[in-house]
């Protein structure tokens, strides 16, 4: 009989059980957090029809996505959490009330590159609010909160939200007579990785001398939040500018009214995302002192979320945490060893066979009073079950020997501190 060496494919995430269970603990607070905000949950398939996923036209995307292996060849696994969203809110948009307020947390598959920190299979915890026909401003604000409160949560360092417009951005491209602005929009989206100088060099290759000096000045600027919007009022009279400006305006005092600290903001003017999706808000997390893992939470407003699947007009605006890079970034940096905790409260260990019945006795008496206990009925010297218990990470052991059996007591030992005690069955 060959064996077969078990091995994952490369690209995706498998921990062990003490990994698995902050990992939980972290998914279990964001989700909390979404349900307290009165996000409602949805579960769209892992499988779509490759004409939904593709409604948008291939390109990159269709590279990375896995097709499913059958006779018709027609469906994938989804790649995000969005293209099902707008799917959903086409196909069930009579039966759902609009603001429609959505949490989903779940597996999305691409075919990246394989990488450090970059995988195939990663979950994906999204929060979006579609509207009918119009979405309120406000809805921008909120979702930052929302995140803000998340990472208070998880106790971490702070994290600052870098926000734009784009409507600000095009408007002002405009104003200096650029009409095609992909280039320029990819090549100050990448002024954080190559700096100042290269991202003039790149830009003079789309313009002149000029124009890249403005367009450098207007994205560099370390004016205060409040302080760049007064500036920014004199800035330009272009109609698309003026409607960003009003825009990023609001969004910026929704923030502070939703009580968001104003050092935890910075209105930064380089932040553009998506350039073919998003067309107004855009924001980006940074976690303070750890930049250099990149944004660690995303998103921003599109116009029409649906306009593949629906006439109706469906405006959006959402927020997207990619959980599994960035439990691999915090493991990384050892920002998630606090947040272990020992899954079992109490371990049971009868000496020998004759203290099991006594054993299950008290197991069902803890449990009954809400208690995490386990017991343990392997054979063995004592040894070997007091290592079980430690390696096992519990925070206390029973000991149920012929004393304790004779005197219906228990002997309870504290692991961290060694210290052990004895009390009556009745006082546990």
């Amino acid at each position: 009989m060959n064996i077969v060496k078990p091995s994952t494919i490369a690209g995706v995430m498998e921990l062990l059980p003490k990994d698995q269970l902050v990992f939980d603990k972290i998914k279990g607070i964001i989700e909390d957090t979404y349900k307290k905000y009165q996000f409602m949950p949805i579960d769209t398939p892992v499988i779509e029809k490759n004409e939904i996923l593709f409604a948008k036209g291939g390109g990159e995307t269709e590279k990375q996505i896995y097709e499913i292996a059958s006779d018709s060849k027609d469906m994938s696994l989804r790649f995000d959490l969005t293209v099902p969203l707008a799917r959903y809110v086409a196909e069930h948009f009579q039966d759902l009330n609009f603001p429609f307020k959505r949490y989903h947390i779940g597996k999305v598959y691409r075919g990246e590159r394989n990488q450090k920190g970059r995988y195939r299979e990663f979950y994906q915890c999204d929060i979006d609010i579609i509207g009918h026909n119009s979405l309120a401003i406000y809805n921008d604000a909120l979702l930052p909160r929302v995140i803000y409160e998340i990472f208070e949560k998880l106790d971490f360092p702070q994290v600052t939200f870098k926000i734009n417009n784009r409507k600000l951005l095009n408007g002002f491209f405009k104003s200096l007579g650029i009409e095609d602005t992909t280039d320029v929009l990819r090549t100050i989206d990448k002024k954080d990785k190559i700096g100042l100088y290269k991202t003039f060099d790149e830009l003079i290759k789309f313009t002149d001398d000029k124009k890249a000096k403005t367009i450098i000045d207007f994205i560099s600027s370390q004016a205060s939040n409040s302080e760049l919007l007064e500036m920014l009022k004199d800035f330009s009279d272009n109609d698309l500018f003026v409607e960003g400006l009003d825009e990023l305006t609001k969004v910026y005092r929704y923030m502070l009214d939703l009580d968001l600290p104003d050092e935890n903001i910075k209105i930064d003017l380089a932040i553009t995302r998506g350039l073919d999706y998003y067309t107004s808000t855009v924001y980006e997390t940074f976690i303070n002192g750890y930049e250099k893992i990149g944004s660690v939470c995303s998103g921003g407003r599109y116009e029409d979320l649906a306009n593949n699947f629906s006439k109706q007009k469906l405006p959006g605006v959402g927020m997207s945490i990619g959980l599994t890079r960035l439990f691999y970034q915090l493991q990384d940096l050892g920002l998630i060893d606090k947040m272990r905790e020992s899954f079992t409260e109490f371990l049971i260990i009868p000496m020998d066979e004759s203290a099991n019945e006594y054993g299950i006795e008290i197991l069902n008496k803890l449990r009954a009073e809400g208690k995490d206990v386990d017991i343990y009925l392997e054979a063995g010297k004592f040894k070997k079950k007091m290592t079980f218990a430690d390696k096992s990470g519990v925070d206390r052991v029973i000991i149920v020997g012929e004393e304790e059996l004779h005197n219906r007591e228990v002997s309870i030992k504290n692991m961290e501190t060694g210290e052990q005690i004895t009390k009556p069955f009745d006082e546990i």
